[in-house]
């Protein structure tokens, strides 16, 4: 296409040959549920509907992850828009047989509310879908990500006409800037305010880059953008480098994403067959072109400095923060560099309007913002919120509440040295209040606080912080020691060692968070901690220290009380620490149905059938098999 015209002419000529009333199957095919067996699933469905004679008129498209992870595999058939969960091959003829053919509703692979019980038939009223506002990910479970005319059909690509036909660069910084768009990979920095300092900085050439190095714990949300809408990341970085004098990018993925990766290259191959990328864009004479990174899935080349010495071909270590990437980045010339979500944010900006982004969200936190939901929580999968929505919508409207109906106790946000927001759900009075600016670690918010907007000023008063989306959500059974010991132990392995302070302060915390998980804890390891967390934070190269003991200092700030039964009582009040746990079994319920003697591999359970039965505690290798198969909770923890 060397033309706009060519390329609307494209789209028209996509759009009339699809006929809007046809009957369609979107099946998820990201990485969750190829995890599930969508593969076999898909392979069904196309039997399916060559059995029934339909394969011609119902077309079967795998999708991007459309969020709901949770329910995998799942359908959606289109154009009613019916969603079906936990399918498995056997349900593929059943359900084309039912809905495609005779147009009736398979009733037992409806989403049912756990609310009401109810079955919901419609996708869009599903509460999970419902609640939220998608933008980034709305072509998610739309679109074939490897199809770039199904991109273009949806208006794909016509952003990036308009910015190359009818705005100059510096109306294209303007417009992002006030959009009010803040970056979306953590420090939440102003996006227009980067791209200008860049493209004033001295130097050339410029280079664009792409942060996919998505290293978080349960985090995944650059991911399913990739995997699903590769599309939008390349319009956004093609509009970027224009807007800031850039001829050549760089995405910087991990190789742990090898779906992301083969779309985003596919994505790549068809943009330069279709003139959108190369050496004269849509027949404007912009030159733009792209290049993928695999990063090695070192943590640490998440932060800037290291992703661009990784892309030199060196070490991925971070330099000191007193030159700016803008002004001297990679191969020491002036770089801008994004994540993933902010990238796919820019299209919509050009497309409607910086007024129309800025409508949503709050007064300093504009859009929306993609989230990974996992952990203790019904609806784990990838959410889409606006800035502003509560903690209280996130967990309970959109994330069902917490299994089994225990108590909310935590969720960790920010990554594994970002914030822990602690909620009370125990209804006594917490005056705890927001954090000074000056302390560190999160805010401890009570149940009156659950309703605090989350967005990156409230976050960051509260103590906490945004992050790139990540969200970890624990329950009562949680221990807060080892929540901060798994932490530690994840920075540790992925410090880069550069620095002192980061390599062993960590190590030497971890030591000290082991020994107190294992009994061995000592009056004073507490402030030794606080103590060695200060001096860490203070001298470390960059963020991964400076940031690293967050965990540490946030549990015991408001969880003193377990540091203290670790180590004083020798107990582990969640009962998750095993050196602290003792099985017992209370004759009273024991009803001598032998299942814990069946399972203890040390053979401690002894005692007739149907009488009650005894352990022995001497050979005990406290791995809980008794405990988890008990039916009448005979066997005991403390």
């Amino acid at each position: 296409m060397e033309s706009r015209e060519e390329l609307r002419g494209f789209r028209e000529a996509v759009l009339a040959e699809r006929d809007p009333e046809q009957k369609w199957i979107a099946l998820c095919a990201g990485t969750g549920c190829l995890a599930c067996g969508c593969r076999d699933v898909a392979d069904a469905f196309r039997e399916a509907l060559g059995k029934h004679g339909v394969h011609e008129q119902v077309l079967l498209k795998e999708t991007g992850c459309p969020g709901f992870c949770e329910q995998g595999p799942l359908a959606v058939i289109h154009p009613e828009g019916i969603l079906y969960v936990k399918l498995t091959p056997e349900d593929a003829d059943r359900i084309v047989e039912e809905t495609i053919v005779n147009g009736r509703v398979v009733q037992d692979r409806l989403y049912i509310d756990p609310a009401t019980k109810e079955r919901i038939a419609k996708e869009r009223e599903v509460p999970f879908y419902a609640r939220q506002t998608r933008w980034v990910t709305q072509l998610n479970g739309l679109i074939d990500p490897r199809s770039v005319s199904d991109y273009i059909a949806a208006g794909g690509y016509e952003a990036m006409a308009k910015a190359l036909y009818e705005m100059e660069p510096e109306q294209v910084i303007e417009e992002v800037k006030r959009s009010g768009l803040r970056g979306r990979g953590g420090g939440g920095f102003a996006t227009g305010r980067k791209w200008q300092s860049c493209r004033h900085a001295p130097g050339e050439p410029k280079y664009v880059i792409c942060n996919a190095d998505e290293g978080d714990p349960g985090a995944f949300m650059d991911r399913a953008v990739l995997e699903g809408n590769p599309h939008s990341v390349i319009e956004g970085m093609i509009i970027g480098a224009y807007a800031i004098g850039s001829h050549e990018g760089y995405v910087y993925v991990r190789n742990e994403y090898p779906l992301a990766l083969e779309n985003l290259t596919i994505a790549i191959q068809q943009c330069r067959g279709h003139g959108l990328l190369g050496d004269n864009i849509l027949g404007t004479g912009f030159a733009f072109d792209l290049k993928i990174n695999r990063g090695g899935g070192a943590f640490v080349c998440g932060e800037s400095t290291a992703l661009m010495a990784s892309i030199e071909g060196k070490v991925g270590e971070p330099r000191a923060k007193y030159v700016h990437t803008v002004e001297r980045g990679l191969h020491d010339k002036p770089t801008n560099l994004n994540n993933v979500e902010t990238w796919a944010n820019v299209p919509l900006i050009i497309e409607k309007g910086a007024d129309w982004f800025a409508a949503v969200g709050t007064e300093h936190s504009k859009g929306t913002k993609v989230f990974s939901l996992v952990g203790n929580i019904n609806n784990t999968g990838l959410i889409e919120v606006p800035m502003g929505i509560t903690l209280r919508e996130i967990m309970f409207d959109i994330g069902g509440g917490v299994p089994g109906g225990k108590a909310f106790k935590a969720v960790q946000t920010g990554g594994p040295s970002g914030g822990t927001i602690i909620i009370d759900t125990s209804g006594a009075a917490v005056h705890a209040g927001l954090v000074d600016e000056h302390e560190r670690g999160p805010a401890l918010l009570p149940e009156s606080l659950i309703d605090l907007p989350v967005d990156f000023d409230s976050l960051t008063e509260a103590g906490s912080m945004m992050g790139s989306g990540g969200m970890i959500v624990m329950d009562e059974t949680t221990c807060m020691v080892d929540v901060a010991r798994y932490f530690i132990n994840f920075l540790r392995e992925e410090s880069c060692g550069k620095c002192t302070p980061c390599r062993e302060g960590i190590r030497n915390m971890l030591t000290i968070l082991d020994n107190i998980c294992e009994g061995r804890g000592r009056e004073g390891d507490v402030e030794l901690l606080e103590e060695m967390a200060e001096a860490i934070m203070e001298t470390s190269l960059c963020a991964l220290g400076g940031t690293a003991p967050n965990p540490v200092l946030s549990t015991i700030r408001y969880f003193r009380s377990e540091y203290d039964a670790h180590i004083r009582d020798k107990r582990c009040p969640a009962g998750v620490c095993t050196a602290l746990i003792t099985f017992s079994i209370d004759p009273d319920k024991c009803t001598g149905c032998g299942a814990c003697a069946k399972v203890c591999p040390e053979n401690c359970i002894t005692g007739e059938a149907k009488q009650p039965h005894t352990l022995d505690q001497t050979n005990c290798v406290k791995c809980g098999s008794c405990f988890d198969v008990c039916k009448f909770d005979a066997v005991q923890k403390s």
